[in-house]
């Protein structure tokens, strides 16, 4: 199983320092409270933004606080078509908030610098291409801000998996290697509204004080609507069994509304075999769904570890975020969101680990899942983030408004569904 070429190109240790005759950024705002931030673009990437701290260290010592940005991440295509020649890495330098009131941005240009890459023989070397200070400006006789920014590349190869089809339909997923498609697993789907504790540990190693099995703990049934009970096999070449998303808490409309709020929301197990048995499973992840409410309509998720002796206090958290229902988006793993998002300082997790793509509400959705190598060891590891994968699409299904039907592969035999 051999893995494709990545490479990520890293943006971090972002910090600003201003001039003392800095005006300021608007009418009652001054540079020192307000963040600034920057705006990184590279042609034919999208582009992105990060919130820039001032700094006061003197001369040019490194930044005492710093921040970093997502990076690039540049597959096999992209590392061929750029490494012929240097590629212009674009940074805007703004004071005042991000984002636009009525249409105008709320920012104003400080200045800008551009960062030449070369990205030749990168895909076995680590490179850096800029650490230090960079002035803001072209005058020299004036006092100009100044941004500290370190750029530099490293090797990120990765497994990477496609369903044949829809998780619902039950399809062969793929290993991808260039233009090579092999097949490595096969998935069962199924909705089985009586589906109880089949696959789920009956040894403790599930948290009851997080109440992860409270759907299957003999509780009376919830009234109303409710999408429960789905269930995702992953299944090796052999057939055997190596991994499970299993619905662990049913999708349900929030009093008086017909979605799935973030105060109750649904949830998925994924779990691995335990032992020797085909019938042993063993709890490893845990995902929660709901539909976000606000300007943008999005599907909101929180992924944690489960940790192994399921104490009290609960998993690990290693992702969190929203994504668009109408566009879909990327489900990631990556340590430098971890990081930059303030979740769990005990979170095992180092680089990229996984992303994912979900394709909007009432799309057609094959996923493609890529695994970093480094979080792979065999073919069960892989096979656990396949099955993670499916349960964050199949979440964009569950959390679908009640007043919508849904397709008749995720409806139980005494629901209504549409074709």
């Amino acid at each position: 199983m051999d893995p494709c070429p990545f490479v990520r190109l890293i943006v971090e240790s972002l910090a600003l320092k201003l001039p003392l005759a800095t005006k300021p950024a608007g009418s009652g705002v001054h540079p020192s409270t307000t963040p600034c931030f920057c705006k990184l673009r590279i042609k034919n990437f999208p582009s992105q933004t990060a919130i820039l701290p001032l700094c006061s260290t003197a001369n040019d010592s490194p930044p005492d606080t710093s921040t970093s940005a997502t990076g690039f991440h540049l597959d096999s295509t992209s590392i061929r078509r750029l490494s012929g020649r240097p590629v212009t890495l674009h940074v805007e330098v703004y004071t005042g908030r991000m984002g636009h009131t009525c249409g105008v941005s709320g920012g104003k240009l400080l200045g800008r610098v551009q960062i030449s890459v070369d990205l030749r023989n990168i895909q076995s070397n680590s490179r850096v291409f800029q650490n230090g200070w960079l002035k803001l400006g072209n005058q020299p006789d004036k006092p100009a801000a100044r941004l500290h920014i370190v750029v530099k590349s490293e090797p990120d190869p990765r497994f990477v998996f496609q369903f044949g089809g829809e998780p619902e339909c039950s399809p062969v997923i793929f290993q991808i290697q260039g233009n090579i498609r092999q097949p490595v697993f096969s998935c069962k789907f199924s909705a089985d509204r009586n589906s109880k504790s089949r696959y789920l540990p009956s040894d403790g190693t599930v948290n009851s004080n997080r109440g992860w099995m409270t759907t299957f703990s003999g509780e009376k049934e919830r009234s109303g609507r409710e999408r429960k009970g789905w269930m995702i096999m992953i299944y090796d070449l052999s057939g055997s069994p190596v991994a499970v998303a299993s619905m662990i808490t049913p999708f349900v409309p929030s009093p008086g509304s017909d979605r799935v709020s973030r105060s109750n929301p649904g949830a998925w197990l994924i779990l691995r075999p335990h032992g020797f048995s085909v019938s042993s499973w063993k709890p490893w992840g845990r995902l929660e769904a709901w539909r976000e409410r606000g300007p943008i309509d999005g599907l909101g998720y929180r992924f944690e570890l489960v940790t192994d002796n399921g104490g009290p206090s609960g998993g690990i958290p290693i992702a969190e975020a929203t994504m668009s229902i109408r566009k879909g988006g990327q489900f990631c793993i990556d340590n430098r969101i971890i990081r930059d998002s303030g979740l769990s300082s005990r979170s095992p997790v180092k680089g990229f680990v996984m992303g994912s793509t979900v394709e909007g509400e009432g799309k057609v959705s094959k996923p493609v899942v890529q695994v970093g190598v480094q979080h792979v060891t065999c073919m069960a590891d892989a096979a656990l983030f396949v099955a993670l994968s499916a349960a964050i699409d199949l979440s964009m299904d569950a959390c679908r408004l009640f007043s919508h039907k849904l397709r008749k592969e995720l409806c139980h035999d005494d629901q209504e569904s549409f074709f």
